[in-house]
């Protein structure tokens, strides 16, 4: 086939001279060798840090060189000169700022849609999932994440829905698709003793042939020659920071890294290759309740997972690799003062999010009690009156809404006093219309101009891998 005229009559090809005009002659290295252009991919890894803004890609790559001496393994990739760069505009169908559901659904799909559907336009007309188009061209498929299985971003790659909140329902929509790696949080949505309807969803996938495992060793001890599904939590797993500091946590729950590799191992050996999606869904919970320590330590576990998905291409010249993010959330950035440095540091001494001091104070505490957990978590002693503004919130005077925040904790008010500390702010607590940075590397990736539309991404992945749209 001859990728050029590939879609010659669709959206890859109006993405212009840049795709058609070859490297300088000159740029010979290993970043851009010519035997990654014009070449066929057969396996595609996206790797999507969901809700992270262009401020929280920056302070983890700051966070992580003054700690180690070394930035993150995204941004090493640009210095490297390793991969193709640009921006993506995100934008659903009905707004500007986009939802994971629309937006997942604009790379899934390849069209845009409304806030909150799956792949359903507002007309009820249904786009066939890419992860769909690409099982029936013989590729495996499969999605790992940090928030349930049955979350907005996996879905948005696989099924039609519409309502992103129907996730009992999506879960046994994955069930007759048969997905080949199913990873993430979601029991509520798969234990017959969390669902309304009392369906054993685990025994439908074990009856399927599907190996169900539910802790990090059934994980990693799981035959790669069967079908897996792993849920790992209720809801969403822990946050990265919070199971790094309870050894019970870390020896139950899978790292995204560590899900990205077995997802690899079961599918790399398949004769036709593979796609998979993988997902720092957390990254977003964090950003919404301007919780720092979520937020960084989430996403380093993205970045432990780029690199995963980097070695795996660089023994798979195969393999493209593609880097993203959903959309913006909150926009955190570090502040300018004459403490920024230290302030910034003082991250790096924190045991715990702000969810689990939130959700260890009561109306009952005493002020010493709030006072001793923030200092245990954070390594800093608030005063007096700081820790009664935040009692007064559980004394219901005060309450904060917000998603994933079911009993109103004073996320907000708890990220303003860190900000004396840390000297990170904060413009909100919910998503933004940012145009969002992407990364690729291996075959296809120079397809990628500076600029594209969100729903450009879903045929370029269909070109890069010359599978036809013809489903």
């Amino acid at each position: 086939m001859n990728r050029r005229k590939f879609f010659k009559n669709g959206s890859l090809f109006a993405l212009g001279a840049s795709v058609l005009t070859p490297f300088d002659a000159a740029a010979t290295t290993k970043d851009f060798d010519t035997y990654k252009k014009n070449k066929k991919a057969k396996n595609i890894i996206i790797v999507v840090s969901d809700g992270m803004s262009i401020g929280t890609l920056n302070m983890t790559d700051l966070y992580l060189s003054r700690k180690t001496g070394t930035g993150s393994n995204w941004l090493q990739l640009y210095r490297d000169n390793k991969v193709t760069r640009g921006l993506m505009d995100m934008a659903s169908l009905s707004s500007i700022v986009t939802d994971s559901a629309a937006a997942s659904s604009s790379w899934g799909g390849g069209f845009r849609i409304n806030n909150g559907a799956l792949n359903v336009s507002p007309t009820g007309e249904n786009h066939l999932p890419i992860w769909q188009k690409f099982k029936k061209a013989g590729k495996m498929a499969g999605c790992v994440t940090t928030v349930p299985i049955t979350h907005a971003t996996p879905a948005g790659f696989c099924i039609n829905s519409k309502t992103r909140k129907d996730q009992a329902g999506i879960a046994e929509k994955y069930l007759n698709l048969n997905f080949d790696i199913m990873m993430g949080g979601g029991n509520e949505y798969f234990s017959p003793d969390k669902r309304k309807d009392k369906v054993d969803m685990y025994q439908k996938f074990a009856n399927k042939g599907y190996e169900v495992v539910k802790n990090r060793k059934q994980m990693l001890t799981a035959d790669t020659k069967k079908p897996i599904l792993g849920v790992f939590s209720d809801s969403g797993l822990p946050y990265t920071l919070d199971r790094n500091n309870n050894k019970e946590l870390a020896k139950n729950v899978p790292t995204l890294a560590e899900m990205t590799q077995k997802a690899i191992d079961r599918m790399k050996d398949h004769p036709e290759g593979f796609v998979l999606q993988v997902e720092a869904g957390k990254v977003d919970w964090a950003a919404h309740g301007n919780d720092i320590g979520g937020l960084l330590y989430d996403q380093t576990a993205h970045d432990d997972a780029v690199k995963v998905a980097i070695d795996f291409a660089d023994t798979n010249d195969e393999t493209l690799v593609i880097i993203t993010t959903d959309h913006g959330n909150s926009n955190p950035g570090t502040i300018y003062g004459s403490k920024a440095n230290q302030n910034l540091d003082s991250v790096q001494n924190y045991k715990h999010t702000n969810e689990w001091i939130l959700n260890g104070i009561g109306r009952e505490s005493t002020i010493n009690q709030i006072k001793e957990r923030i200092e245990y978590a954070n390594n800093f002693v608030v005063t007096d009156e700081e820790a009664i503004t935040l009692l007064t919130h559980y004394a219901n005077i005060k309450t904060e809404d917000g998603l994933y925040n079911p009993r109103h904790l004073p996320f907000k008010l708890m990220a303003e006093i860190q900000k004396q500390r840390n000297s990170i702010g904060w413009i909100s607590q919910h998503h933004s219309s940012d145009y969002v940075e992407i990364a690729m590397y291996g075959p296809g990736s120079d397809l990628l101009k500076p600029f594209i539309k969100n729903t450009d991404l879903h045929y370029l992945m269909l070109e890069a891998t010359e599978v036809e749209n013809n489903f």
